[in-house]
């Protein structure tokens, strides 16, 4: 089956946290979200070296929409459940759909690091692929010097398969950084 023909829901929730896919008007809230982590982002995330204007931020958000209609990528926003605000960006990437075989990517507005929702969210999302897109491998890749990010998979159970040696160049300054590939598998 092709898969822009796959039916799933576009929208889930766990105990505190709506997930679910962008859409045309999510710029706004994501950009302001991004202004207000840029800090922390900067270090980790190479789109966040770029400054984006509000429109920019749309279109990507735009394209995202249309990305996951088509079933290529599925970004997922995250929205606080009883206030409706946006807090993270996340979603099922690198997509092999002959597996299925998904990676969750994520960053949260540094408002509300240090809360739980990441980790919330990825378990989430995690359950989503599995439920619904009946994943039989997941991923979460990470800077090594990540410490934030890496304590997200490492909560949740997935096994740290490898450290890839120089595997990509620093954002920030000069060098070379190591990626942790961590996973789940199912059968």
């Amino acid at each position: 089956m092709e898969p822009i023909l796959l039916d799933f829901p576009n929208e889930f929730e766990t105990e505190r946290l709506i997930i679910r896919m962008p859409k045309p008007g999510d710029g706004k809230a994501v950009w302001e979200a991004i202004q207000a982590s840029i800090e922390e982002l900067k270090p980790w995330m190479p789109w966040a070296k770029i400054d984006q204007t509000i429109e920019e931020t749309e279109a990507n958000t735009r394209e995202s929409y249309v990305a996951f209609l088509k079933r290529e990528d599925l970004r997922l926003l995250v929205f606080l459940k009883d206030s409706g605000q946006f807090i993270a960006s996340s979603g099922l990437h690198r997509i092999n759909w002959s597996i299925p075989k998904f990676e969750i990517g994520y960053w949260i507005d540094t408002r509300f690091s240090g809360k739980g929702y990441m980790t919330e969210a990825a378990q989430g999302i995690e359950e989503f692929a599995r439920r619904e897109l009946k994943a039989r491998r997941i991923e979460i890749r990470c800077d090594s010097t990540n410490v934030k990010s890496r304590a997200i998979p490492e909560r949740l159970g997935f096994t740290l398969e490898g450290i890839l040696k120089n595997e990509s160049r620093a954002i920030l300054g000069d060098g070379l950084r190591d990626m942790c590939v961590f996973a789940k598998v199912f059968d």
